[in-house]
């Protein structure tokens, strides 16, 4: 696994969370805490739920695992017969599924109005609510379609060693999905009322067209062209169908437990909704910065080194891809529960989301950051097993995950009376015991994953984390005193400032202590630094 191709995948990965949470802040602004919105995030769980399951979870990575074998094992040619092929499977199911949504829409917001109705303080759905959510679950169905024929778009470039302008991707899905339905949202109600969030809709489907179109020139240059293939009996789409029924259910399973964290947060009171989500853009920044791009530079080469067998080099990639997301993820587990106030702020506070926003918001990112490490190592951990065919595996851990998600949320709703933070607390708990299984689970099967030395390490990462907690402190109780009475511009700076300076002295103290994967990043900074002062001096 190269650190080079980790840290190009966690830049462009960076870039599209930024715009994600643009978005975001865009609605919170727009919008706020609104019943409406809470509509919005209804109906767009409905598509979300399907691409997690089909598209960005279970058939990319049972996709990527079969298409790498059969590049190294019967070469390119072979390769694209088989993508042909299921893209070609992928766009008429996926379009027969598309349209059995859009027709089963109205059922569907009933089944998901009633359950979120049924909770001690929710308040019930009127027609108007009902129809609108029912016309966005229309509008945006397709999208599915689109990021299914994406993801295995992006599975192809990958594992052809292109990773940049796949990582890129969502980056021109937010781009589509702002522009466009901030565009068509105020045409429609200059507003910004009920209907123009229909226009945020449709953005949502020119954004997955965006998605799937701007990888298409690199896809040209790695030799493969599109054609229709309706021969589906090949041994690569029975090795996919295999991995996928059960990573439909393991690869997603945080996934599944946020829609029905969802449900319940209907039932704890009204703006729920949109404070856990809200709070979970956030929390998905450090994971998709890091966690999805060392899971995306890793699972093509833990599928080469799996082909003759688990071996060192299985090992020695899939312990390295561990280490390396709790160095660079340890430290945003910290920064979001001690500084989640003053984030919060600075990103929402403005427009229709208040300081009241602002507290609950905070609240449930604090309670999503305990199981933020948890969340990113599953990232890589999961398709490790479908890289070594153990795919049943995930599947039952990902069963009791749930179950116990379910159980909590239950308790704490319907017997305890907790807010909103308790369901945001039941996903962290749920993504620590899955990992911890499947971590013990592939302990056995590669013999060791040098357990006592990723204990050595986390050892050193909260010592260093230690001394950037003691900066954040500082900063809480000398700068963040009153929110509500700092502009934007000294929140920023300040933040900023505080943020800059935690993480330097976590880089040096992991410096002291010696850690590889600080060396790894000084050395390739130092690298990048001495190359720009040669390119200064021609010039």
């Amino acid at each position: 696994m190269s650190t080079k191709s980790t840290w190009k995948v966690s830049a462009a990965v960076m870039l599209s969370r930024v715009l994600g949470l643009a978005r975001e802040m865009m609605f919170a602004g727009l919008f706020g805490g609104s019943r409406w919105m809470d509509c919005f995030y209804l109906a767009f769980r409905v598509p979300n739920l399907l691409r997690d399951l089909f598209a960005e979870g279970a058939l990319s990575q049972a996709f990527v695992t079969t298409f790498t074998k059969r590049i190294h094992g019967q070469g390119d040619d072979s390769a694209w017969k088989l993508a042909n092929k299921v893209m070609t499977m992928a766009a008429i199911l996926m379009s027969i599924i598309t349209v059995i949504g859009v027709i089963t829409a109205p059922w569907m917001v009933d089944l998901l109005t009633i359950l979120a109705g049924s909770g001690p303080a929710s308040r019930p759905y009127d027609h108007g609510e009902i129809e609108l959510t029912v016309t966005m679950v229309r509008v945006m169905y397709p999208f599915i379609l689109l990021v299914s024929l994406s993801a295995l778009v992006m599975g192809m470039l990958n594992a052809k060693h292109v990773f940049g302008m796949p990582a890129l991707s969502s980056c021109f899905f937010n781009l589509g999905s702002m522009i466009g339905g901030a565009g068509l949202g105020y045409w429609m109600d200059p507003n910004w009322g009920p209907q123009s969030l229909i226009g945020f809709s449709i953005g949502v489907v020119i954004g997955g067209v965006a998605q799937l179109t701007c990888q298409f020139p690199a896809l040209l240059r790695t030799g493969y062209r599109f054609v229709l293939d309706f021969d589906w009996r090949d041994s690569g789409i029975y090795q996919i169908g295999k991995l996928m029924v059960p990573a439909v259910i393991a690869a997603s399973v945080v996934q599944v437990n946020v829609v029905i964290n969802t449900i319940f947060a209907y039932g704890v009171g009204e703006s729920a909704v949109s404070w856990l989500s809200y709070a979970f853009r956030l929390m998905q920044l450090p994971i998709g910065v890091f966690g999805v791009a060392v899971a995306t530079v890793t699972l093509p080469a833990l599928s080469r080194a799996a082909i003759d067998g688990i071996g060192p080099d299985f090992n020695q990639t899939l312990v390295k891809g561990l280490r390396l997301v709790a160095f660079l993820v340890l430290p945003c587990s910290i920064g979001l529960l001690l500084l989640a106030d003053p984030i919060v702020s600075l990103l929402y506070e403005r427009g229709r989301f208040d300081a009241v926003d602002r507290m609950q918001t905070a609240g449930a990112l604090r309670a999503y950051g305990y199981g933020l490490l948890a969340y990113a190592w599953l990232k890589v951990l999961q398709p490790a097993f479908y890289a070594i065919d153990k795919r049943w595996l995930p599947m039952m851990v990902g069963l009791v995950s749930l179950a116990i998600n379910i159980g909590f949320n239950s308790l704490f709703v319907y017997v305890l009376r907790w807010g909103h933070e308790s369901l945001a607390l039941t996903t962290s708990i749920s993504a620590a015991l899955n990992f911890l299984l499947l971590y013990l689970a592939m302990n056995r099967f590669v013999g060791s994953l040098d357990g006592g030395k990723m204990l050595g390490l986390l050892g050193k990462l909260f010592i260093a984390a230690a001394t950037m907690s003691a900066v954040c402190w500082a900063a809480l109780e000398w700068v963040f005193l009153d929110l509500e009475k700092m502009n934007v511009m000294v929140k920023c700076g300040a933040l900023m400032a505080t943020v800059g300076l935690a993480a330097a002295m976590y880089f040096l103290t992991t410096k002291i202590l010696r850690v590889d994967e600080a060396d790894e990043a000084f050395n390739m900074i130092m690298k990048k630094l001495r190359r720009s002062r040669k390119l200064t001096e021609k010039n």
